[in-house]
């Protein structure tokens, strides 16, 4: 699968043309809404089998383009990579093994009932996960859950062999809540209840794998919380039940802050049958503007991680967002407003701009002034960037991807997904 680059004077059809391709099916695998309306900048992933060598190509660049090393291009239609392309000479593109992983993406639901796009995200994406983590059962004073709503996820689910996730957190009125974290970790009353109820929940609704994601807890809570979790494992497993676990993104044992300091890399990968890395939120809604999973940060987590978790237990966490920051940024100002990467697109076609790409962060960027005469900066993500965290994966032998979250347009993720990875199941 090849990702083109929009530029100045292509077309729908152009491109189509280009890498003989059919219109109709770039519409669909790329969900474009106004297809004769492209922006500057914007990614488009397209299917191929082969490839004419155009003005200006080399086996390097048709192998950056084709995400493939240029010496398997060569190899693959016999040729000398030292040796010109003539423009209009076809080549054929080897199609790579596919790497097998776990996936997992979180779904939301807010009030009483599950939205209708949360229910038709859920049937569009299941079919690549392995695992769908319902957010969130949030944990009572007395170690009883409140659910979210749930149905018709679980069936959801079910028809597409999708393990359903139950996750498990320490929020309270919409925050994570250090206190209610501390009792959770040290009154072994309210652990009991809380796994007679998760074993309950999960008998009931047919949960396969139980996920803590406990944070913003007290730093002196590290020993308190592995023990909790040999406790869950003690008490899960012979049920039948996995558990995992949410982690900060650290890149030291050492590293200080709350959000950090109780979250114990080396005890969870022990203790646990996989961790997902939260591996984003560099920028974010009360932060300067910047990318929100910028490779390089993203790569040192991983680094770190691999010193204390066995690679097969790693699963990199991935943001289906980005943010609109209005400037000057002004810490304790107005929030940056999340968006999906096709409402990045969309604010870039709305206000005439180009998308700009930032090599050292692998994401995409840009500016523009509303109609108040404010300035705003843009950070999403696009098809580059999920194949920068893709590339990381495959590179590290980690266990796989897991988004925050579904509901937010991003089909170029997935197709990319798709192409390059089988999807591990459970059922």
């Amino acid at each position: 699968m090849l990702i083109h680059v929009v530029e100045r004077g292509d077309s729908l059809y152009s491109i189509a043309n280009r890498y003989q391709a059919s219109a109709d099916e770039l519409i669909m695998i790329n969900q474009l809404e106004t297809p004769n309306d492209l922006v500057v900048g914007q990614t488009l992933v397209i299917p191929i089998d082969e490839y004419t060598v155009q003005a200006g190509d080399s086996f390097y660049s048709i192998g950056q383009k084709l995400n493939i090393p240029f010496e398997d291009l060569a190899e693959y239609n016999d040729l000398d990579y030292n040796e010109p392309l003539m423009i209009g000479q076809v080549l054929s593109v080897p199609q790579a093994p596919k790497t097998t992983i776990s996936t997992n993406a979180y779904v939301e639901p807010f009030g009483d009932t599950v939205s209708d796009q949360l229910i038709e995200s859920a049937a569009n994406r299941t079919p690549l996960l392995t695992y769908l983590g319902l957010f969130s059962y949030e944990v009572n004073d007395d170690g009883t859950l409140t659910p979210p709503p749930i149905e018709p996820l679980p069936e959801i689910a079910s028809e597409n062999q999708t393990a359903l996730m139950m996750v498990i957190t320490n929020l309270r009125d919409g925050s994570f809540d250090q206190e209610l974290g501390r009792r959770i970790l040290t009154n072994e009353q309210v652990q009991d209840e809380l796994f007679n109820q998760i074993i309950t929940t999960a008998n009931e609704v047919g949960y396969q794998d139980i996920h803590f994601d406990f944070e913003f807890l007290p730093t002196d809570l590290r020993e308190a919380y592995n023990q909790f979790l040999q406790t869950a494992k003690d008490r899960l497993s012979p049920e039948g039940l996995m558990i995992s676990t949410a982690l900060a993104p650290k890149t030291s044992a050492e590293q200080t802050g709350a959000w950090y300091e109780a979250h114990d890399y080396a005890a969870h990968g022990d203790i646990v049958d996989f961790v997902v890395l939260m591996t984003y939120e560099w920028g974010y809604s009360g932060g300067p503007a910047m990318a929100v999973s910028p490779i390089g940060p993203v790569t040192d987590v991983v680094e770190y991680a691999l010193t204390e978790i066995p690679a097969d237990k790693i699963m990199l966490g991935q943001n289906t967002y980005g943010y609109d920051w209005t400037l000057p940024y002004e810490e304790g100002g107005d929030p940056a407003q999340a968006i999906s990467p096709n409402q990045g697109i969309q604010l870039a076609r709305e206000y005439n701009q180009a998308i700009e790409f930032d090599e050292e962060a692998q994401a995409p960027y840009f500016y523009y002034w509303d109609e108040d005469g404010n300035q705003h900066e843009v950070w999403f993500e696009d098809a580059r960037s999920i194949q920068a965290k893709f590339d990381l994966i495959k590179e590290k032998g980690l266990r796989g991807i897991s988004y925050w979250k579904l509901g937010l347009a991003f089909p170029q993720n997935w197709a990319l997904l798709d192409h390059e990875f089988n999807i591990r199941k459970l059922n």
